[in-house]
């Protein structure tokens, strides 16, 4: 059995890159689907591609559009952990959440390990075939006070649910050397350096700082559960359709990318929620109070882990701003992808700074108790 504590992801060759010729011939020799067309999705450090597959004769059913998922190298010498995440995907579809359908192989497994000479070496890739979900990515719309807090409270839902969850290896997710782990902040010191030497670097500092002494010493009185932990403007997919007065009314139609799943805390759910969907708003300040009110009213904070959420969002900033900018320096050719964040992510981020804790929480707590008086801000 592998072991699966330490799994710090950063690595430089750890991203596949198979052609769409590869990709094709693995959907067609291990999952037994005919490609009618494939093209690459945009990814962090795995490889995803967009398959359409051609109808086996004599049937009228079935999904014909798939995500190849290739994981790379580093998290494919933990293939537990991947089952683990792909029995989640399950689980959650069963109880209602919008998530896709793990396609079994030939062989009636959900994963399947393939290795590849890659010249100097032999290289192994976990690979999974999940259903494609209809969709946009938030990042895409405009976001309303209304859908970010269907937004908290989807987030809270979630890691409701996955408390009656239960599988034999679900240790795997006690990750204590992930990166992407709110828990893990302190780890981002080694990849200062990639920020080089500026007032960016000086707020992160700050923060890893206040997080030692201020968060550390209170994670015993948070509330453990498993993490989603990736809830970004592009992992949430949403469909409109025409409410009774014209106007388009947004829904989320999908869930996606559980890689980042680990035992974490009720809090940390949220304060990643409130990041990434700071990051396409032009009122990022705001945005807070509406999904924290979503998240309250599944799941109350206490009185401790709503003191700490204001350094936890900035902490989640710093996280990914410090990978973004590191992981640009291993894989140039994905900088338009790994700097979604920092287009508007310092901006935030300084802006919280300089608001301060006290100015950003009252605009956040008064939001959120809008909506239990019944008047939303």
């Amino acid at each position: 059995m592998m072991s699966c504590g330490g799994d710090q992801r950063p690595q430089a060759s750890a991203k596949p890159v198979f052609s769409e010729a590869q990709a094709c011939a693995v959907v067609e020799s291990v999952f037994g689907f005919k490609v009618s067309k494939i093209q690459p999705l945009p990814s962090y450090d795995d490889q995803n591609f967009h398959v359409c597959v051609s109808r086996a004769k004599h049937t009228t059913d079935g999904p014909m559009e798939y995500v190849l998922k290739i994981s790379n190298t580093e998290s494919s010498k933990n293939p537990d952990l991947i089952e683990v995440q792909s029995h989640i995907i399950m689980f959650l579809q069963a109880a209602g959440f919008p998530t896709a359908s793990v396609c079994r192989t030939k062989g009636d497994n959900i994963t399947h390990l393939m290795s590849v000479d890659g010249g100097s070496e032999i290289k192994s890739y976990l690979v999974r075939l999940l259903t494609y979900l209809p969709g946009r990515p938030i990042a895409e719309i405009p976001i309303r006070p209304q859908l970010l807090y269907e937004i908290g409270r989807l987030a809270a839902e979630l890691d409701k649910t996955l408390e009656k969850f239960h599988h034999p290896k679900l240790r795997c997710l006690h990750r204590e050397n992930f990166i992407w782990n709110l828990k893990n902040v302190p780890l981002l010191e080694k990849y200062l350096y990639a920020l080089g030497q500026d007032r960016n670097r000086e707020v992160v500092e700050r923060v890893i700082q206040l997080f030692k002494d201020e968060v550390v010493t209170k994670l015993c009185h948070f509330r453990e559960c498993i993490n989603h932990g990736d809830l970004n403007d592009h992992n949430i997919l949403i469909e409109s359709r025409k409410s009774a007065f014209g106007d388009a009314v947004y829904h989320v139609s999908g869930v996606l990318d559980f890689d980042d799943m680990s035992y974490g805390y009720y809090v940390f759910e949220v304060a990643i929620t409130i990041m990434y969907m700071m990051i396409e708003s032009k009122d990022p300040i705001q945005v807070g109070g509406h999904v924290l009110a979503g998240f309250e009213s599944i799941i109350p904070l206490t009185p401790v882990e709503r003191g700490a959420l204001f350094l936890l969002v900035c902490s989640r900033f710093c996280q990914s701003l410090v990978m973004a900018a590191y992981s640009c320096q291993l894989h140039p050719e994905n900088k338009a992808y790994l700097m979604i964040t920092a287009k508007t992510g310092w901006k935030h981020l300084q802006l919280m700074f300089d608001m301060g804790q006290k100015a950003v929480e009252e605009i956040w707590f008064n939001t959120a108790e809008s909506y239990q008086s019944g008047i939303s801000m």
